[in-house]
């Protein structure tokens, strides 16, 4: 972890001061780490385009996404949409931790109700839809936006201890199962790079050297974020990464030039495939016709009766599965109309509460934690940085409270409260989502068309994927001033 490429490369540009030297004070810098994705994700090289520019016609007169040049960064997205076994798994680690809480068990099950209808025979569903292997790879649906969020909490978490533990920085996982009274004590991030926990038990055999003034020789540290080993968050993707990313324009870009548009996330203005082999078949799961979700026996077209596996039909440009048809999929934003009247043009996003990390002892830095072993959020205080007087000041206060304005969803555009439900069913829990569904005709296949449900609600038409920040930027230019052709 402490290498370097070259002598130089381990030295201060600035003071001349050698890095990772236990005796001029034991400042570690990794020069060796590469960016790459986190499992599942493939990245994304971001880039100016016209949000809303695929949409030609707006057949519900909502005019809510007006074309406007935007750059979104690059970023990382979901190869696929999250399938039931990726959800399974994440109930199976709720029981394995907490077998005696019954409310996080059933507040993270997809609701198999969304299936039922009066007047259609969709009961097996119910039952089978979630759990049967025959459905494993079918994409996980009747999950809230709340559920969504809860599910990329938990995947950042298990995605950061398994790097720990498989590269030694924590116990492995055999000899954590021979441990007993662990349930409960789950690992989180946050907790983790805070320093609370770690110990006997706890500790790995391979953690980094501590080279601060004053260590033991053989004195270990636990990982920092500086080491360049643990993730960035898995979150929802905002709504112009999701549109940017199923558009997958970088097939059409000649140096620097789009050669031609598209209407969806391939090539061509119709839905069915112009090439030789699969001439004339859907590329996507949709409802072609009233009455008519997947073709003529003997001769099926979409082949999809309801939902189809998570890697069904030809990838886009950028090698992403069903970014049209199959489910709808969550974003991140708060919706509203005009939001393309207000958003900034990078990385465009509405929806911000911006929150710190409460402290159970300000003097030590501990961190407060609820009984999950999660850090508690409190409202943020200030815009910017607090003075040391400032800071000082808000520890007799009540950490809950503030002057700040934290909750952003509506910036800009306020809802009025009052009038929900009556004139208007959008407020600040109504939460975009996008691209057209096994139950959707095609013209909400077009990644601009926008949709909203409000956040604890869901359906069976409507699942997700993930996303994570790019640190660094893999695709920018060279240390020669020549264009990076790394991918991650």
């Amino acid at each position: 972890m402490t290498s370097c490429k070259s002598s130089r490369s381990n030295v201060s540009d600035k003071t001349g001061v050698r890095y990772n030297d236990p005796h001029n004070g034991g400042l570690q810098i990794n020069r060796k780490v590469k960016e790459s994705p986190g499992p599942g994700l493939i990245g994304i090289e971001g880039g100016t385009f016209v949000l809303g520019g695929s949409l030609n016609e707006d057949l519900g007169y909502s005019h809510d996404n007006l074309k406007r040049r935007v750059t979104v960064a690059s970023f990382y997205i979901d190869e696929t949409e999250v399938s039931n076994a990726d959800w399974l798994e994440y109930l199976h680690w709720i029981a394995q931790n907490y077998p005696e809480d019954g409310k996080l068990y059933y507040d993270a099950l997809p609701d198999s109700l969304v299936w039922r209808n009066p007047l259609s025979y969709n009961e097996p569903y119910v039952n089978f839809y979630l759990r049967h292997p025959s459905f494993q790879d079918y994409p996980v649906v009747g999950v809230t936006w709340d559920q969504a969020n809860a599910y990329c909490l938990w995947r950042t978490d298990r995605v950061n201890e398994h790097i720990l533990r498989q590269s030694g920085a924590l116990v492995d996982y055999k000899t954590l199962s021979e441990q007993q009274g662990r349930e409960g004590q789950a690992f989180n991030t946050d907790i983790y790079l805070n320093g609370q926990i770690q110990g006997d038990g706890i500790d790995g055999k391979n953690m980094p050297r501590d080279t601060k003034i004053g260590a033991a020789k053989d004195a270990k540290r636990i990982v920092r974020m500086e080491d360049g080993i643990l993730k960035q968050p898995y979150r929802l993707p905002t709504e112009a990464e999701w549109e940017y990313a199923a558009l997958g324009l970088i097939g059409n870009t000649i140096e620097g030039n789009i050669e031609n548009s598209k209407a969806y996330p391939w090539n061509g203005l119709g839905v069915r495939s112009g090439s030789r082999k699969n001439q004339g078949r859907m590329m996507a799961n949709f409802k072609i016709t009233s009455g008519n979700n997947m073709g003529v026996a003997g001769n099926l077209n979409d082949g999809g009766d309801i939902t189809v596996s998570v890697k069904s039909y030809a990838p886009n440009d950028f090698g992403l599965y069903n970014m049209a048809g199959n489910v709808n999929e969550w974003v991140s934003d708060v919706y509203r109309q005009l939001s393309y009247e207000d958003f900034e043009d990078f990385n465009p996003f509405r929806g911000h509460v911006f929150m710190d990390n409460e402290y159970e002892n300000t003097d030590n830095r501990t961190l407060a934690k609820d009984k999950y072993g999660r850090p508690i959020k409190v409202p943020a205080k200030a815009a910017r940085k607090q003075t040391w007087e400032e800071l000082q000041a808000a520890k007799t206060g009540d950490p809950s409270t503030t002057s700040y304005d934290y909750d952003v969803r509506g910036f800009k555009d306020e809802e009025l409260k009052e009038l929900y439900g009556k004139t208007t069913l959008v407020n600040d829990k109504s939460r975009v989502y996008k691209g057209g569904s096994w139950n959707d005709r095609a013209y909400w296949l077009n990644p601009a068309t926008r949709r909203f449900m409000q956040q604890n609600e869901s359906n069976a038409m409507t699942g997700f994927r993930c996303a994570m920040t790019m640190v660094g930027n893999v695709y920018g230019p060279s240390s020669s001033g020549k264009r990076s052709s790394a991918t991650p």
